[in-house]
């Protein structure tokens, strides 16, 4: 039984593979695949950020710095975050050759813990057309003010 299992399967796949047919590319989207030709390059002064110990509610916004080190404009095509909780914006006009821009992430600080996000960014760099860069940290909560609690007073003494 098995056999004529793997038989189905392959015969399939097969099948399959032979109809396959060829993969066209949208004028529009060039922009956003490498090509052999392309001569773009990204290079970041650091892949990584830190934040350490922050509190919540505090600023978690991190700025990459990067420079165009290839020799045509490098066009990042897309920046997505691996969740909701982390917000990428990235220049939407190429970056000539030699010149330097950034890459703002910003990290929801309302949610306590240890975080390790990602953003994953697409461009038609020659070595590196996809490339990821981190934020990480803890957020501790904020310390809860104590009150203390108040007994109404009734009667002629209340003003």
């Amino acid at each position: 039984m098995k056999r004529i299992y793997l038989a189905a399967y392959l015969l399939t796949a097969t099948a399959l593979v032979s109809n396959a047919q060829e993969m066209k590319t949208l004028p529009h989207a060039a922009a956003a695949v490498s090509t052999p030709q392309s001569q773009a390059e990204i290079d970041f002064e650091k892949d990584v950020h830190d934040f350490g110990t922050i509190e919540q509610g505090a600023n978690g916004t991190y700025e990459f710095k990067f420079k165009n080190t290839g020799k045509e404009p490098l066009i990042i095509s897309n920046a997505q975050g691996s969740c909701g909780c982390t917000v990428p914006v990235w220049p939407k006009e190429p970056v000539k050759p030699y010149e330097s821009s950034v890459i703002k992430v910003t990290y929801d600080t309302k949610r306590v813990g240890a975080f390790t996000k990602t953003v994953t960014l697409t461009s038609n760099a020659k070595s590196t057309p996809s490339k990821i860069i981190t934020i990480k940290g803890v957020v501790n909560a904020k310390p809860v003010e104590e009150t203390m609690p108040v007994k109404k007073v009734e009667g002629p003494l209340a003003k």
